[in-house]
């Protein structure tokens, strides 16, 4: 869907209904104007405009009972976020909106705030300027940080969690350690190995995690895992069992278990649910107006 490009937006106006789907990328969904309900995890929650929706790769929803409702769609390639957009984790708001906001808090994937009007209406018009940005280069990556920048900016005064200290600057010893978890999610690791890898005490390690990811080391190598299935799932014919292996839980049981308790729904439910056309699924064509 990206081919080479890190990022795709456009804006679309819905009536009726969006089917419930999953997708193995970052989806942020700003609502303009018009009614209508969206589908997830934790049911069915009104929309109205200004509603902001961030959902992870291993996230699922869809849309009902739609009236002429505007959704202005962002998607952040997933890969891309693990290099040449792992910038954005490093400020806080940014890494609030779309690592901590979604995951924390047993949000499964999928995170909810709600912009004023104004903010809404520019954050629209924002996301379609990116729509129609050609190319996947520098001009592509300011108008995105211009457009994180707005929306951002409009969120509420409330503090990250982990800048609540003043201390907003993720340690090299924990970026390390993440990248390290990231580059081999497959991997047996211990947090005594990863710790002597980047070379810092195994609990401070866990105390540094806890304060710029939300989660703990090894928490984090689930949610990797997790979405790192939720790609093999959207995008290969493999045996469920054979992804959970590839991703590092080779009992297929327990791989069933982790992948329901951060997602919501089974692998097997997330593969067809990820075959599901859904809003956003044809952002190649930017400046479509309605979902195909």
């Amino acid at each position: 869907m990206f081919a080479d490009r890190p990022v795709l937006a456009g804006v679309w106006n819905l009536d009726g209904d969006a089917e419930v789907h999953g997708h193995d990328f970052v989806e942020i969904a700003l609502i303009g104007h018009g009614s209508g309900k969206h589908l997830n995890v934790r049911g069915e929650q009104p929309l109205s405009r200004g509603d902001l929706l961030v959902l992870r790769p291993g996230a699922w929803h869809g849309f009902a009972d739609c009236r002429d409702l505007e959704v202005a769609n962002c998607c952040l390639s997933a890969q891309a976020l693990d290099g040449q957009l792992s910038l954005l984790y490093a400020d806080p708001v940014l890494r609030r909106l779309l690592w901590s906001g979604p995951v924390l808090g047993g949000h499964q994937g999928s995170y909810a705030v709600r912009l004023p009007a104004d903010a809404a209406t520019a954050g629209v018009a924002a996301i379609r300027r990116l729509g129609a940005v050609r190319g996947a280069g520098l001009t592509l990556l300011g108008h995105l940080l211009a457009t994180l920048g707005l929306l951002v900016d409009a969120l509420d005064d409330q503090a990250p969690a982990e800048s609540q200290s003043g201390d907003t600057t993720i340690p090299d010893a924990v970026r390390e350690a993440a990248g390290l978890l990231a580059a081999a999610p497959e991997r047996h690791w211990r947090i005594d190995e990863v710790a002597a890898v980047a070379a810092i005490d195994p609990d401070y390690l866990g105390r540094l995690f806890r304060r710029h990811y939300g989660v703990s080391p090894m928490a984090y190598l689930a949610r990797l895992r997790v979405e790192r299935a939720a790609g093999l799932l959207t995008n290969t014919d493999e045996p469920v069992a054979r992804i959970g292996a590839l991703v590092g839980w080779a009992d297929p049981t327990y791989f069933a278990r982790r992948f329901r308790h951060l997602t919501g729904v089974t692998p097997t439910i997330y593969r067809q649910q990820s075959k599901t056309p859904g809003i956003g699924t044809d952002l190649t064509q930017l400046g479509s107006s309605r979902p195909t």
